[in-house]
């Protein structure tokens, strides 16, 4: 059996910070999730065997690679710890902790420091819309649209109506439900933004359209930011009693796919399947087995990737808490709120929380840990010991999905 990986402790900054705008850049985020992370999780630098970042962007967005450097370069005591990047466009941190989990279950090291780190907010938005859109099969699909991702998402939406039927008025339930979760979440990019009732509807002015059927409130944040992680193994936590007092996050299991670029040929390898994305419902289900659990009831709560609302309710019924093309009965239902059946994004998600796309894997596993070891503060799931998470690079094209619970 491989080794068990748990989850020491880790720390988010701001997003509704613009970094940019300060005149700081990835050395400045950087050093800040590296030394919030190890305070958090009681340790020194010298304590860390091997470094993960999870980027998607930096070059496009700052002209900035190699970003596996960045951390010996703010933080001298990292000098000589081996450290790479991973890009898999938004679920770039979850490969990043995916390699940092292979690392300690093969005994290669026993103390992974994972940070995600994205900077988006350099250019305009037109511009940082064009950067995004590097994750979908460039050249082949989208060329005439102004927005690459509201129009994928929104094709997506038109493929649930074709298949099922589906009310705009359900996306946008969603939406507010995520924006509600925010104000909760000191982190959170929307924590302070106002809204009424007119911001989840079908108005041209106070929610207009941006690609297809979806609207501004349907859609995740040009966001800043960085999370961390700190994964040890059995012989680090051997060697160190003092740090496993107290509740301590273990990743349970995992799950991980990936396909090909292009949405259109996804959804006609999905014909006649029972689920548009099965690649995504697998990658869960992978989860769900190695995590030792039988569906998501044994969940009590998920982070999933709502980068536009329509991933959100895609994401419900692949999930399992509604059959296929169902997911508006959970939606009417109350199940996804704080206190429902299965609480799903009550730190305000993508669309409340913000979406520095390479660090959100890892925000995603940072957030279930603090559920699971009663550290989530005003967005607390009463009495939660297992939180899923699904976090999705381009049209679904990598796919990642954790169970963390606690000890």
């Amino acid at each position: 059996m491989p080794e068990a990986v748990w989850i020491l402790g880790g720390f988010q900054t701001d997003y509704a910070r613009n970094w940019s705008r300060a005149g700081e850049g990835f050395d400045h985020l950087a050093g800040q999730v590296v030394r919030g992370t190890l305070e958090d999780a009681r340790l020194s630098p010298d304590d860390v065997d091997v470094i993960h970042v999870g980027n998607a962007f930096g070059q496009l967005f700052t002209g900035q690679g190699q970003l596996g450097g960045m951390p010996a370069t703010v933080v001298p005591e990292l000098w000589e710890i081996p450290a790479a990047r991973h890009e898999a466009a938004c679920a770039s941190g979850g490969v990043a902790v995916l390699a940092a989990m292979a690392d300690i279950e093969a005994g290669r090291y026993d103390c992974a420091l994972v940070l995600g780190l994205e900077l988006e907010r350099t250019v305009s938005g037109d511009d940082a819309a064009g950067h995004l859109g590097a994750a979908a099969w460039v050249g082949h699909e989208g060329e005439d649209v102004r927005f690459m991702w509201p129009y994928m998402f929104s094709a997506l939406a038109d493929e649930y109506d074709r298949r099922y039927g589906l009310d705009d008025s359900h996306l946008r339930a969603v939406a507010e439900l995520n924006f509600r979760n925010a104000r909760a979440n000191p982190n959170a990019q929307t924590r302070g933004w106002t809204f009424t009732e007119a911001s989840f509807q079908a108005d041209d002015t106070a929610n207009p359209v941006v690609e297809g059927r979806l609207r501004r409130t349907d859609c995740s944040q040009i966001t800043d930011g960085g999370a961390g992680v700190v994964l040890v193994g059995e012989r680090f936590l051997a060697r160190r009693p003092d740090l496993a007092r107290g509740p301590l996050a273990r990743v349970l299991g995992w799950g991980h796919r990936t396909v090909g670029l292009p949405l259109a040929q996804k959804l006609a390898r999905s014909a006649g399947d029972p689920y548009v994305l099965p690649h995504v419902r697998r990658a869960v289900l992978d989860a769900f087995a190695r995590a030792g659990i039988a569906d998501v009831d044994a969940l009590d709560g998920i982070e999933t990737h709502d980068c536009f609302t329509m991933s959100e309710y895609a994401a419900i019924d692949h999930f399992g808490i509604t059959g296929p093309g169902e997911s508006w009965k959970a939606i009417e239902g109350g199940d996804l709120e704080i206190g429902g059946r299965i609480p799903v994004n009550p730190s305000g998600g993508l669309i409340g929380g913000g979406h520095p796309v390479g660090a959100t894997g890892v925000r995603m596993v940072l957030d279930a840990a603090r559920q699971v070891t009663g550290r989530a503060g005003d967005y607390q799931v009463e009495g939660a010991r297992r939180f899923g998470t699904l976090n999705i690079g381009g049209s679904t094209t990598t796919t990642v999905s954790f169970v963390v619970g606690a000890d």
